[in-house]
């Protein structure tokens, strides 16, 4: 049955984890307007990290369902009933779906944090509200986007249309589930074309529930479709699918080479890929303010667990300022103790699953055995739970060589490296696959232009860590990806240009 919204307005006073148990949501796909069981009527474990037990179990949709889906979301294209709609039209169906996301803030905060164990306050002033404002941004856009006529000769008219693609499939990750699906969603459907969503298996649970909003708030019947799944089944089918025009990707790098080569290897689709990440931040011993820098840099790191793709897991310092600074991180890390992820006070939350917890562990052991030392941390916590808690780790003594210095954690740990001057700390910056998001901190204005302009990465923050807005890109230079998310930009991804040529002689 569709799920209904149990945040009423005398629910408001009751405590997170009471909603919790009396929240009821849908676990189906949704495939042309509507909530279906899998063809194959199989269904998947849905585990709460913040105590290790299954709390729903959800569709487990497979290459049957992709076809589906893709089918519905084809003939919505072909129908002409959503991209031969006039953009301001569009654009009003797409305000209300924003402010249905919006009206509904407290519903998807709570699921989004039982999905993936993020802190309700985060997920609550955080989430919700970026992918609510990120489709309201888009849909603002639609009736001010302007085609060109290219400067040709008197006897011809040469003009350059966007069109959109068709049907765009999106495959997104668990540590931002509605905001990572928001960046594709919004720019997809203002675009005009017709969209099939993959969450990720470990937080499926918003991606259904908004796709109903979508269709509420007057998005035609097949035009939002979420099949939820596995990657090696849904998430394989949508990227190979002969029918889909468009797969876009955000998640890990080696997940997104199978991706792009799913792409090619079908119908040579376009491919947008979203990747990882092993961001640099670099603290010049002249930035005066280390309290500010030391904030930054904790945040940047320890901020939704670590889970964050742009994280800034290699503070890069100078040996001169590297004491007094990691004192400072360390404090602050403290202070970031794990805790219930449903408690409003509560700052660090629940590492997604037990995999992802190994994995961090098995990190935090191999920069042991390489011979960092713990600075802090390295624990797990809240073992009774039975939930994925670990503390706030940071690594000092770290050479440039080591895994912990390259390899994406994707968990609250912290590599510090020292160096000597800046030429040396840009080196180290650049010696990783990945260019998703780099720093620099410095009181100079021309070594803070040099700087980032030699780091290469897709976004460089100066003086700052994590800064973030809707008009600005986002997305990787080297094996961080192709194309950008937010921004006008985005356009680019789920268009193409048409030349129309006239001849006037």
């Amino acid at each position: 049955m569709p799920a209904e919204n149990t945040m009423t307005k005398s629910a408001s006073e009751k405590s997170w984890q009471q909603r919790a148990r009396e929240i009821s949501f849908a676990t189906q796909a949704f495939i042309d307007g509507r909530f279906v069981n899998a063809a194959s009527g199989a269904t998947f474990d849905n585990v709460n990290p913040a105590t290790g037990r299954v709390f729903c179990r959800v569709a487990s949709c497979d290459t049957a369902d992709v076809d589906l889906a893709v089918a519905a979301a084809r003939a919505a294209f072909e129908s002409g009933s959503w991209v031969n709609m006039a953009p301001k039209a569009r654009k009003r169906i797409l305000q209300r779906f924003a402010e249905s996301i919006h009206k509904h803030k407290e519903e998807l905060a709570l699921l989004e944090t039982l999905d993936m164990g993020k802190p309700i306050s985060d997920s609550l002033k955080v989430d919700i509200p970026g992918a609510a404002s990120c489709i309201e941004w888009y849909a603002e856009a639609i009736d001010k986007l302007y085609d060109e006529v290219a400067p040709t000769g008197p006897d011809a008219l040469a003009t350059i249309t966007r069109e959109p693609m068709g049907v765009v499939g999106a495959i997104v990750p668990w540590n931002f589930p509605l905001l990572m699906a928001a960046w594709k969603i919004g720019p997809v459907l203002a675009a005009g074309n017709s969209f099939v969503l993959k969450p990720s298996e470990k937080s499926p649970l918003t991606a259904i529930r908004v796709a109903q909003l979508a269709v509420e708030s007057g998005i035609p019947e097949g035009v939002f479709n979420v099949v939820p799944g596995f990657g090696h089944t849904a998430g394989q089918a949508l990227s190979s699918h002969m029918d889909v025009d468009c797969i876009a990707f955000t998640g890990s790098t080696a997940t997104g080479k199978r991706v792009m080569q799913s792409a090619a290897q079908s119908n040579m689709k376009r491919a947008w890929l979203e990747c990882g990440g092993k961001s640099p931040n670099i603290v010049l011993a002249d930035y005066p303010d280390l309290e500010r820098a030391a904030t930054a840099a904790a945040y940047g790191i320890f901020f939704n667990q670590g889970e964050m793709c742009s994280a800034g897991s290699r503070l890069i310092v100078h040996e001169r300022i590297k004491d007094a600074l990691l004192e400072k991180v360390a404090a602050i890390g403290a202070k970031l103790k794990p805790g219930d992820p449903l408690d409003p006070a509560t700052r660090l939350g629940a590492i997604v699953d037990e995999v992802q917890l190994k994995r961090v562990l098995e990190y935090i052991e191999s920069g042991k055995t390489e011979g960092a030392r713990v600075y802090a941390g390295g624990e797990r916590k809240l073992e009774n739970t039975g939930g994925y808690f670990v503390e706030p780790t940071v690594f000092d003594g770290v050479q440039p060589t080591m895994r912990i210095a390259n390899e994406e954690i994707f968990g609250p740990v912290l590599a510090t490296i020292t160096f000597k001057d800046v030429n040396q700390a840009i080196a180290i910056a650049n010696n990783v696959i990945y260019g998703l998001a780099a720093a620099v901190w410095t009181r100079d204005i021309t070594i803070a232009h040099r700087t980032a302009r030699a780091l290469r990465a897709g976004t460089v923050y100066v003086n700052c860590y994590d800064a973030d807005d809707i008009t600005v890109p986002f997305g990787g230079f080297k094996q961080s990806g192709i194309g950008r998310d937010k921004s006008l930009h985005a356009f680019d991804k789920y268009t193409e240009l048409k030349t129309t040529w006239i001849d006037l002689s």
